[in-house]
């Protein structure tokens, strides 16, 4: 969320950003059909200057193809506290027991277009290899966000990649885009505190106006 906010600021707005997504739930479908293979991801993307987070970075291959000229910002963050905060947000909504867990799976029983969402997601983090299923550990996903880390330096040419973290500021970001910087920090988002009320706040809103 950090970058996502910090990139608007560069004017690179709306950034895409799994936030995105939860505000327009119906998009799922789209990233479903993405995912199945029968709508390419630009398509989705089109009016969108940047993109960050999932569903957007599932598909960087696909995108760097369809537009040529883009950069790609790897945030290159350390395995084990990336699976750590996994633990706390996207792991915990999927296949949790907490309060987070248990509020997102009521939802989708009574959210059709919540449970394609969730769907979505996990076929997405499976397939990417990110996470095994319910019985995923944090040293699986550790190991596989390294993995995915060298994969994308491997992967993407020098010229068109910045490994960066939001720690960085905007002063090499700013050089790698060729845009000016700014007069501010570089903006920092709790994303774990604020993910858990999100998916809460948004369960019980769903099951209230279903039972309505």
């Amino acid at each position: 969320m950090s970058q996502k906010v910090g990139l608007e600021l560069l004017g690179l707005a709306p950034c895409y950003h799994m936030v995105t997504v939860f505000a327009d739930l119906p998009v799922a479908a789209k990233w479903q059909q993405a995912l199945d293979g029968t709508l390419h991801p630009a398509e989705i993307l089109e009016d969108f200057p940047a993109t960050v987070d999932w569903p957007g970075s599932f598909y960087y291959k696909e995108l760097m193809e369809a537009f040529p000229d883009a950069k790609v910002l790897l945030s290159d963050r350390d395995g084990e506290a990336w699976a750590r905060s996994m633990r706390e947000t996207i792991y915990e909504s999927i296949y949790g027991e907490g309060l987070v867990g248990l509020m997102a799976r009521a939802r989708r029983l009574v959210d059709p277009d919540w449970d394609v969402c969730s769907r979505m997601l996990e076929g997405m983090w499976e397939r990417s290899g990110l996470m095994n299923g319910p019985g995923t550990t944090n040293e699986h996903m550790a190991a596989a966000c390294e993995r995915y880390n060298a994969e994308v330096k491997a992967y993407v040419p020098a010229d068109r990649l910045l490994v960066w973290k939001p720690q960085d500021g905007f002063e090499p970001l700013c050089a790698f885009l060729e845009l000016p910087v700014p007069d501010a920090p570089f903006p920092r988002v709790n994303d774990s505190a604020a993910f858990g009320d999100m998916v809460i706040n948004a369960s019980i809103d769903a099951i209230q106006r279903s039972r309505a």
